[in-house]
């Protein structure tokens, strides 16, 4: 355990530079007492640390001294490997960046975790879009990159699904985000922080200014976002009588060999009564009249299209 947090309090000092015994206490969860224990080992070991009393105090590392990679563990050598998404790197325009980066990082591990790592390459693979979702074409992905990195404005020609459905609009490209094989843009514009979809940016032009953000959490507002969308996705309910198979489609625990009445949350009519005729004969719709009444015209429709 201690040898582990060693490992870690070296790599902070590496990849921060100065750091006080309170704040290396803090990431670490222990006491400060514990710190300048493990300080001492570290110099005790030929670690070239040097240390500051006072206000602008604390610990660094001395003459651009760098550890080689032998304190990862076999498990985070493989997550390292696994962590890469080649796929992605490359549609952002650092494919070979990413190439390269891994021959380093394979360079510098010891040959047991070396040959552990390079087993994740031979037996995962991340292929992120459905089955029938169409891969998406992003020409304008890497122009969108470019002006994240540079945290420079762009005007978007965009379109979307509501009326107008094309808008032009000055926006400052905040951060990207792949989900589910689709690329997202998270930018501030005139009416505050939104989300677009990148495949469906018209025209891209960049402008020279430049802008900063200040205390932005991208994984924050994704997940705030992502709630957001699944609290307005359901914001209705069906009664409906299941089979054992239909319950188990839903997601809903069968009660018995029989049918299972219960209900379940829809986005809107049209999405449920779309969703509800995939499965057939394994559900009745008890309510809301309206869509047990639209299922029961459609699939009269049906009847008499096929009788004929």
């Amino acid at each position: 355990m201690r040898a582990s947090r060693l490992v870690t309090l070296l790599l902070l000092l590496q990849n921060r530079g100065r750091m006080t015994a309170g704040q290396l206490a803090e990431e670490l969860e222990v006491s400060v007492r514990t710190i300048y224990r493990d300080v001492e080992a570290l110099g005790a070991a030929g670690i070239p640390l040097y240390g500051a009393a006072g206000h602008a105090g604390g610990y660094r590392l001395i003459g651009g001294y760098r550890t080689r990679l032998t304190g990862l563990t076999a498990e985070e050598a493989q997550a390292a490997f696994l962590a890469a998404l080649p796929g992605a790197a490359a549609e952002l325009g650092l494919g070979a960046a990413l190439a390269t980066a891994r021959l380093k990082l394979r360079a510098a591990l010891p040959a047991e975790l070396r040959e552990q790592a390079e087993r994740i390459q031979e037996r995962f693979l991340l292929d992120a879009p459905g089955w029938y979702d169409p891969v998406d074409r992003v020409p304008h992905l890497a122009a969108v990159a470019t002006a994240v990195w540079a945290r420079r404005a762009v005007i978007l020609r965009y379109r979307r699904w509501r009326a107008p459905e094309e808008i032009e609009r000055r926006v400052e490209p905040y951060g990207l985000v792949l989900k589910a094989g689709r690329w997202y843009l998270v930018a501030a514009g005139p009416s505050g922080i939104r989300t677009y979809r990148i495949d469906q940016i018209l025209e891209l032009r960049s402008l020279e200014d430049e802008f900063t953000v200040d205390g932005f959490d991208l994984a924050g507002y994704w997940n705030g976002y992502l709630a957001d969308f699944r609290t307005r996705l359901h914001t209705g309910q069906a009664l409906v009588r299941l089979t054992p198979r239909g319950a188990r489609h839903l997601g809903v625990t069968p009660t018995g060999n029989g049918w299972t009445q219960t209900r379940v949350p829809i986005e809107s009519i049209d999405q449920a009564h779309g969703e509800f005729l995939r499965l057939g004969t394994d559900i009745e719709v008890l309510a809301p009249a309206v869509l047990r009444d639209r299922i029961a015209a459609t699939i009269r429709t049906l009847s008499a299209r096929y009788e004929s």
